[in-house]
């Protein structure tokens, strides 16, 4: 078993499977590094693949306390594993959860980062709905506590973003839904306290995200609607951002769009290793639709 310890003396157990550049898969609250077997079986033919389990999810420690969790903590133990398996740096693919975690790692130590991929990142970043996420992370860990794992994996797999996979993917879906019946409660509700009630909205950081000039690729489904705004928000904002939306696809789109999400990141991280990743204007089209109005008042200037 190979661990990672952070510096609050908390244990990260963590796999890595190929060689060549790294690539650190970051996982979502209801998933694990299992989460990523799909990617790894593929990029690992080409690449070094590096998965842990968050703290929380055994056999990763699991602090007792709440604030033992939280946003930056989270970036501090993708360190912590880039530490102990000696990459110095690395591209990072984070999904949810674990694509918030990959965005801050990308503001606070770009100098660590070929690349990013956040997937999946928006649940409860549009200022109007902070609240509502805020009181059902309290419920979801009220929950967790009381009734334990087992039963919450029967209600939260079946959330409305996660049918899609229980539609496309029947088989998929039982075995995601199993494994997330086998995380520690104390865990996930603290993870849900610590990390995904407390951490900033997404909103809240756009000067920070004009500054971030490291090739990103933000990918979201087209049924994941939580995520829809906050994608185009983290576009637009981001001078280096690309988009892809997966069609017909929910929350979960590395389990339930494999085949197409290993496609897309296949291309982005062969792209951005050829030091060719574009930027763009983040004002481009705010004052003007076709461009225009702009060419003909600097022509009359």
């Amino acid at each position: 078993m190979t661990i990672a310890r952070t510096d609050d003396g908390i244990d990260l157990y963590y796999e890595e499977t190929g060689s060549g550049t790294p690539v650190i898969f970051v996982h979502e609250f209801a998933g694990d590094l299992r989460s990523w077997e799909q990617q790894v079986r593929h990029f690992s033919r080409w690449y070094r693949c590096i998965t842990f389990n968050a703290r929380g999810y055994p056999p990763s420690s699991v602090p007792t306390e709440v604030n033992a969790y939280s946003q930056d903590i989270a970036v501090a133990d993708i360190l912590a594993v880039m530490n102990h398996a000696s990459v110095d740096k690395a591209h990072v693919v984070g999904l949810s959860m674990g694509g918030f975690a990959a965005l801050h790692m990308g503001l606070q130590h770009p100098d660590r980062l070929h690349s990013l991929c956040v997937a999946g990142a928006g649940y409860g970043a549009e200022p109007q709905r902070q609240e509502l996420f805020k009181n059902e992370s309290q419920l979801t860990a009220t929950f967790l506590l009381e009734q334990g794992a087992q039963a919450f994996a029967e209600k939260y797999a079946i959330g409305p973003t996660r049918l899609p996979f229980k539609n496309a993917d029947p088989r998929g879906f039982e075995e995601f839904r199993s494994q997330l019946a086998e995380h520690s409660a104390l865990g996930s509700a603290n993870t849900q306290l610590g990390v995904q009630r407390d951490r900033p909205s997404l909103y809240a950081l756009k000067d920070r995200l004009h500054t971030l000039t490291l090739p990103t690729l933000i990918m979201t489904g087209d049924e994941d609607t939580p995520c829809l705004a906050p994608a185009l928000m983290l576009k637009a904002s981001i001078p280096s951002a690309a988009l892809s939306v997966i069609p017909n696809c929910g929350h979960t789109i590395n389990l339930e769009a494999a085949q197409e999400f290993n496609r897309i990141l296949g291309d982005f991280l062969h792209a951005a290793n050829s030091s060719r990743w574009p930027t763009h204007n983040i004002d481009n089209g705010s004052q003007s639709i076709t461009g225009m109005s702009l060419q003909i008042k600097g022509a009359s200037a």
